[in-house]
């Protein structure tokens, strides 16, 4: 017997049922995508190494599914190359292009390329696959869809706010309470600073950002790890636990950074963000979470993180400010700020909320019995003006068992039967048989098409 079929571990199929729920997320959140001014591009599957290569610090970058050049990949390459065993510099020969890790940079180089047809500030918005060489766990998966928002070409803070509003909009809609956490790598960076460590900026933020997986004993750990001394991490752990509200664990780290531009910078435009968040009406919590760091190296500013709060599940949603991002490829001083949803862990946590509408599950409204070639004919003319009407119906496609089609019918939770033998077509009528109630009425097609649209 042969094997069964099986797919790459992180990987998932998807059923008609569980497409209808993936469909009406992402629907909720292309609606307001387009609420809020934001155009839809997309891009290739795969980049060109050389574009994804050292934009996501060296964890990032192990996580890059590299793909096999085509032809004769070996040409070029000695057999001392090939005996060292070294993965990194063998792939490095081997592989030209790679699987796409997010979709901001593949948009920072989409703004370079194509810089001469855009109007700045430009928003766009993606809807589009990605891949990670993760290891897989619940909520972590290694193909998965992100759903991007960003405005580059423009440095006001309003953007965060819009963003912020955009967050708490989409989660409004779908029903999930979450947090939005906010930070500011100037913070982190002036912390760095202070703390006397300048030049271990990406070791402390990757340690700090573990802090809800790892613990404070970890992430010390980690920090020593990484070289950081004792009275470094002395400085830092009253920043790790601050307590208070937003304006508490503000001032305790206006007080810190007294003195340092950097950090002093990044004070004043999480205050900018706060402040004007609390004068609009913003449903979601908005807190600031100093140990927040986001561990990739392009943002530059306010950085975000939303969590489900009904969830045990990591960050749903998150983003940031990257000033300097399109400067890699080539653009210097073009300014961007963009948020990510999570499509996959929102469909989890909706999942274990059951938060989906009943008529978000879409089916076929109605489907006709088929009791032979005569009235399978005369069914397929009364297809014809439902579906130009707007409403979903099939026609069972052969006459089998009655019991057989209505199985069907059952099987696939389709609301409505419609049962059109000789009398029917002889009267112009239809009989309709509600499967819920089991109650059947006769009516003409047109209170039909009223029926099922009403």
């Amino acid at each position: 017997m042969a094997a069964k079929p099986s797919i790459p571990k992180g990987t998932r199929d998807f059923s008609p049922i569980e497409m209808s729920k993936r469909n009406y997320i992402f629907d909720t959140i292309r609606k307001a995508f387009h609420l809020f001014g934001f155009q839809q591009i997309e891009t290739p599957a795969m980049e060109n190494l050389s574009t994804l290569m050292g934009k996501y610090g060296d964890e990032g970058d192990k996580l890059l599914f590299k793909i096999q050049n085509s032809g004769d990949y070996f040409n070029g390459i000695t057999d001392e190359e090939l005996l060292s065993r070294n993965a990194s510099k063998l792939a490095s020969k081997f592989c030209e292009k790679g699987l796409r890790y997010d979709l901001t940079v593949p948009f920072a180089r989409y703004v370079v390329m194509h810089r001469d047809e855009l109007t700045f500030p430009f928003k766009r918005y993606q809807i589009q696959p990605v891949w990670r060489a993760d290891r897989p766990q619940k909520g972590r998966y290694r193909e998965f869809y992100q759903c991007d928002a960003d405005v580059i070409g423009n440095n006001s803070l309003i953007n965060e706010v819009e963003l912020i509003q955009l967050i708490d909009h989409v989660f409004g809609k779908l029903g999930i309470r979450v947090a939005i956490k906010l930070n500011n790598r100037k913070i982190l960076a002036g912390i760095a600073q202070v703390i006397g460590e300048p030049d271990k900026i990406i070791d402390i933020t990757v340690a700090i950002d573990k802090l809800d997986k790892i613990g404070l004993d970890g992430v010390i750990a980690e920090l020593k790890q990484k070289g950081i001394g004792d009275e470094a991490i002395e400085k830092l752990l009253p920043i790790l636990q601050a307590q208070g509200g937003n304006s508490e664990k503000l001032a305790t780290i206006a007080s810190v950074l007294a003195g340092n531009e950097t950090g002093e910078k990044g004070v004043e435009e999480t205050s900018f963000i706060l402040d004007t968040i609390a004068t609009l009406d913003i449903n979601s919590a908005v807190e600031l979470d100093l140990t927040l760091a986001r561990g990739l190296n392009y943002y530059t500013g306010a950085i975000l993180e939303v969590k489900a709060l009904d969830v045990a599940i990591g960050s749903i949603s998150g983003g940031g400010r990257y000033d300097n991002l399109t400067g890699v490829f080539g653009m210097d001083g073009v300014s961007g700020v963009g948020i990510s949803f999570g499509a996959d862990r929102i469909y989890d946590v909706m999942n274990q909320l059951d938060l989906y509408p009943k008529d978000s599950i879409q089916t076929t409204q109605l489907m006709f019995v088929n009791f032979g070639q005569k009235e399978a004919l005369h069914c397929l003319g009364l297809l014809a003006k439902l579906r130009a009407a707007g409403a979903s119906a099939e026609l069972y496609p052969s006459s089998d068992k009655m019991k057989k089609q209505m199985g069907y019918a059952n099987n696939h939770n389709i609301p409505y039967v419609a049962i059109v033998g000789e009398n029917e077509m002889n009267e112009g009528t239809i009989a309709v048989k509600n499967m819920e109630s089991g109650e059947q009425k006769s009516m003409n097609i047109d209170e039909l098409i009223a029926l099922l649209k009403g």
